[in-house]
C-alpha cells in the first residue's frame, strides 16, 4: 500500500472508531437502563407485609433500605400486622406515605396449597 491509502484508512478509522464505541457504549447504558427498571416494572404487585423481605418491601414507592429494614423490625417485634393501617406505626411512615401505599400492600394470609 502506498502512503496515501494507508494514511486515509488511518484518518477514517481516528474518525469511526470513537463512534463505534459511542454506539456501544449507548447500546450497553440502554440495555443497563432497562435491567434497572426491570424490579420496578412489576409496580402494580401488591406486597404483604406479613410475608415480605425487605428488599421486596424496597420495590413500594417512597420506601428505602432504612424504611423496609424498620418494618421487618416492627413486625418481628409486635407480631405480624393486623391492618394495613398499622403500617403508620412504623417510624417514617406518616399519613401521607401511607396513602401512597395504600393500594399496595396487604396483610392478608397467604394462600396454602391444598
Amino acid at each position: 500500500m502506498n502512503r496515501r491509502v494507508l494514511l486515509v484508512t488511518f484518518a477514517s478509522w481516528c474518525l469511526v472508531a470513537p463512534l463505534t464505541v459511542l454506539a456501544q457504549s449507548s447500546e450497553n447504558a440502554d440495555e443497563a437502563a432497562s435491567k434497572a427498571a426491570a424490579p420496578k416494572a412489576a409496580t402494580g404487585a401488591v406486597v404483604n407485609l406479613n410475608t415480605a423481605t425487605a428488599a421486596q418491601l424496597e420495590s413500594l414507592p417512597g420506601i428505602g433500605a432504612k424504611t423496609a429494614l424498620r418494618i421487618v423490625e416492627y413486625r418481628e417485634k409486635n407480631g405480624a400486622f393486623k391492618k394495613i393501617e398499622e403500617l403508620m406505626n412504623v417510624k417514617g411512615i406518616g399519613e401521607k406515605s401511607f396513602l401512597k401505599l395504600k393500594s399496595r400492600i396487604t396483610v392478608a394470609a397467604a394462600k396454602s396449597k391444598t
